[in-house]
């Protein structure tokens, strides 16, 4: 692959090794700020807990827990079935950077609409989140997509890695804020103390989802107005509108006849969809898990900000430790510390050893993801990156379907919820061998061939 366009060879500053040295690069990163963000309080840490306590209100809390894990399971699922198809359209000359917008408004005007959900509405609030599942996830397939269009191979881990690190910034910051903001109302001027209506109770929390909504809106802009649309494969004279979605449809059954012409690429793939399997069941079993074992609140809360700030250095430290023993062997980093952390999950039992888990979690969950990203992107065709990204994202989005099942079976049974966190490691070492199988030098050459 060319080298991208504004690169000065030799060049050595701190921004080149952090992948942030060309406006497009920097635009494209700061996006990951308002999707980290968005997970982190929508997805992980606020949300749920104003599903179960504001929005099912009147339900028995085992209730409540199933009709989000429903919803949860509807936006991942729609999602993962949609994003191939619309990866591919993009390929089309529909716009990866328009399509993106739209998802991006679809998202914003969902979260923002979360304000208005009261105690019971329980329905409104599953398809508010179910749309912002489906914008997010829609909405980051392309924005992976855009990456091999700016970064060329040489810079692409660095770059990959930038974007986690910049995204755990800022949902670090931004949690903290909704954190306090929920917490400590009256610091904002809002009513606090007891004897407030339900309404004014859920106030702060409310507020809280329209700054994300803002937020995600805001850092889109940059990447609007400097990162590059890339060029469009042609398509056939008449094609227009949903035409755009058969011609998709086509596209992709011949992809997927002929993976084998990539077939390294398809192979990590397939890598990808089992750890990542594993990493997505820390990700959203963790706190649960904590919960039950008796961790405080406290602890958690505290955990999930460990996790968001050690992931900025450690993040462009992936960036960099890739460029000296490649991202391969950096994932494999990743994954041996996921393993180590699973069998310290099993002995767990009490705060402090938790929170030494989340510092390593901290560590390599970015990293691990970000290089995952790269890796993938340097063995795909560019002309097909919205493509081969749409299956990308039903890798990552499988992750919060496959993997909590696994968990939820193994409890059923063994009883056991520290059962549940070692089985978590077969998944990391399924993907382990199956990266052992993929020869990335063959990869990249099957995508230059592509070019050619």
């Amino acid at each position: 692959m060319p080298p991208a366009p504004g690169i000065q060879p030799g060049k050595t500053g701190l921004l080149e090794r952090l992948g942030l040295d060309r406006p497009e690069l920097r635009a494209w990163a700061i996006y990951d700020l308002g999707n980290a963000a968005l997970s982190a309080v929508m997805f992980t840490a606020i949300f749920p807990i104003f599903f179960e306590v504001v929005a099912g209100h009147g339900l028995a809390p085992a209730t409540a827990t199933f009709r989000f894990s429903v919803a949860t399971t509807i936006g991942l699922t729609l999602a993962a079935l949609l994003a191939p198809v619309v990866g591919t359209a993009s390929d089309f000359g529909a716009g990866k950077k328009r399509l993106l917008g739209w998802f991006v408004a679809l998202g914003v005007a969902s979260i923002a609409g979360t304000f208005f959900v009261g105690r019971g509405a329980w329905l409104t609030a599953s398809v508010l989140f179910i749309l912002a599942n489906l914008g997010a996830t829609l909405a980051f397939a392309l924005y992976d997509a855009l990456l091999p269009s700016i970064a060329s191979g040489a810079e692409m881990d660095r770059v990959s890695t930038a974007g986690y690190a910049v995204g755990y910034l800022g949902s670090g910051v931004l949690l903290a804020v909704d954190l306090m903001l929920i917490q400590h109302p009256a610091w904002f001027g809002l009513p606090s103390g007891p004897g407030l209506s339900p309404n004014a109770a859920s106030l702060p929390t409310r507020i809280a989802f329209v700054i994300v909504a803002i937020f995600w809106g805001a850092v889109t802009i940059p990447l609007m107005r400097r990162v590059p649309e890339p060029p469009a494969l042609p398509r056939p004279a008449g094609v227009r509108g949903f035409g755009v979605v058969g011609l998709s449809l086509k596209r992709l059954r011949g992809t997927v006849a002929h993976m084998r012409s990539y077939r390294q690429a398809f192979l990590f793939l397939l890598a990808f969809l089992i750890y990542n399997d594993g990493i997505g069941t820390f990700i959203r079993m963790a706190g649960i898990y904590g919960k039950e074992v008796g961790i405080g609140q406290g602890a958690l809360i505290g955990s999930i900000l460990l996790v968001q700030f050690v992931g900025v250095p450690f993040g462009f430290a992936f960036g960099a430790l890739a460029g000296k023993i490649g991202a391969k062997t950096s994932i494999y980093m990743g994954l041996t510390v996921y393993t180590a952390v699973s069998i310290m999950g099993y002995f767990m039992t009490n705060a402090l050893q938790f929170l030494v888990m989340a510092l390593l979690v901290g560590m390599v969950q970015g990293g691990t993801q970000a290089l995952s990203r790269s890796l993938f992107a340097s063995m795909i065709p560019q002309e097909k990156a919205g493509e081969f990204f749409g299956f990308f994202a039903v890798g990552e989005k499988f992750a919060g379907i496959l993997g909590p099942a696994v968990f939820a079976v193994t409890i059923a049974v063994t009883g056991s919820s520290r059962g549940a966190i070692l089985s978590v490691i077969g998944f990391f070492v399924i993907g382990a061998v199956l990266l052992s199988r993929v020869d990335v030098a063959v990869g990249r050459e099957e995508a230059r061939r592509a070019l050619s």
